[in-house]
Order: C-alpha cells, then structure tokens, then sequence
C-alpha cells in the first residue's frame, strides 16, 4: 500500500508597514499551528525591528516599494509553497484555518477567502458590517484582502496576479479566481476595527463604499489610497 500524499505546503505571505506589533501577535498564532508552513513577510518600511522579528520566528524577510499590491507578488515570486495564503498582518486567523484551505484545494477549488469577522469590536454597527460582507460574498460580489485570501500558485500565476495599487489590488484577482473556482470557507478571520473605531463607524462605511464606487468609476489605485490613508477631519472643540 502506498503511502499517503502529504498535504500541499502552504507559504504565508504577509504584507507589513509599520506595523510590526501586530505581526509578532500574528507570528505567535502561526508558531502555535499543528501544520508547518512557510511564512514569507514583505515589509515595505525596511524596519530593523520587524526584520528582527522574523528571524526570532523564523520567517523569511523580504523589503519591497511601500504599494501592498506590489509586496504581495513580491512574496508570492519568493514563496516556494503549493498554496499561497495572503494574509494581513493585524488578522486573527481561526484555529485550524490552514488545514481548512489545504483541504478547500485539495477539493478542487483554485482559490478562496475566509468570513470577514470584526471580534474585537461590541455594538450594532460592526454586526451590521459583518453580515454585510458574508451577504455580499456569498452572492457572488467583491472578497477583499483582509479576508486571508488564498489560491494555488499556478492559478495565482494564471489569474495575473495583484494589480499593482496600494488599494483594491485584490480585485482582479479575485475576479479571475472566481472564474477558475472560489469558495469562502465558513471559518472567520478576525478583521482589525482600528480604522473604523478612529474615523466612526458611519464615517468609515461611507468612506469605504465612496472608495470602492470611484474604484468603478475608475479612478486609480493610487489616487484612491491617498484618499483612504487621509487622517479623518478634526471636528471643532466646543467651547
């Protein structure tokens, strides 16, 4: 009897700027995984710091131009793995989120997602936000990047890869994933609520679908991730 096929290998791919607190936190949870996989970090801030971290953990560091899109094809070109996992460095992955992906492809799909989840945040709103990204991706719209993307790596070549903006660099992949076969697994990732939490969360809705309409209307990449990084509108003190 022959021995069974091990599991394709799965290298994780994680965007960084600045943002190296959240990464070691990340780290942790990969270390704490039953499953080896490859952690390949891009950093676009060349921070000594964040280098040093993923020498601690073992993750390999690669520097790259600050644009998210241009850092993940650069660690997918790097990356040695079957599978490439795209994930944020501030996500909250679920326990047993690597297995379920392997087992997502070894199924047939080329790609997929995770359920967007805002844990750390209380109230109506983030609920309100959840269910609309799961409505939305469930019928077929737009999977972002903070929602751990992930796909083999021939169809992540076929598909063309990220665009190369500091925003909606996801798209066209997803868009091209989804013709080749995508699935969102029922899991959820944990989505980090800083932004909302600092511009208000009616601000930050608005702000998101406004971006994603001038995305359609097709105002460039970089154009809109200046818009989305300017600091929120300081309201007036009272006296």
């Amino acid at each position: 009897m022959s021995a069974p096929e091990s599991p394709p290998r799965v290298s994780v791919i994680i965007p960084v700027y600045r943002d190296t607190e959240a990464l070691g936190t990340l780290l942790g949870w990969l270390e704490q995984e039953t499953l080896a996989c490859e952690i390949v970090v891009v950093d676009a801030g060349a921070d000594p710091s964040c280098r040093a971290l993923c020498s601690r953990y073992g993750a390999r560091w690669l520097d790259a131009h600050p644009c998210r899109g241009t850092q993940l094809n650069t660690g997918a070109a790097q990356a040695r793995g079957d599978i490439l996992w795209f994930v944020h460095a501030d996500a909250q992955p679920s326990s047993g989120a690597i297995a379920a992906l392997q087992a997502a492809i070894e199924d047939g799909a080329a790609g997929g997602a995770f359920l967007f989840s805002l844990p750390a945040a209380r109230g109506l709103m983030p609920r309100l936000i959840e269910r609309g990204a799961r409505l939305r991706a469930a019928l077929g719209g737009m999977v972002y990047g903070d929602q751990g993307l992930f796909a083999r790596r021939d169809a992540f070549m076929a598909s063309g890869g990220f665009a190369d903006s500091g925003l909606f660099e996801e798209v066209p992949l997803v868009r091209a994933l989804r013709r080749r076969g995508f699935i969102l697994l029922p899991l959820p990732i944990g989505v980090s609520p800083r932004r909302w939490q600092s511009d208000g969360w009616w601000r930050g809705v608005l702000r998101n679908r406004s971006l994603a309409l001038a995305h359609l209307l097709g105002v460039p990449g970089p154009t809109l991730a200046r818009w989305y990084r300017r600091p929120p509108r300081q309201q007036p003190i009272k006296e």
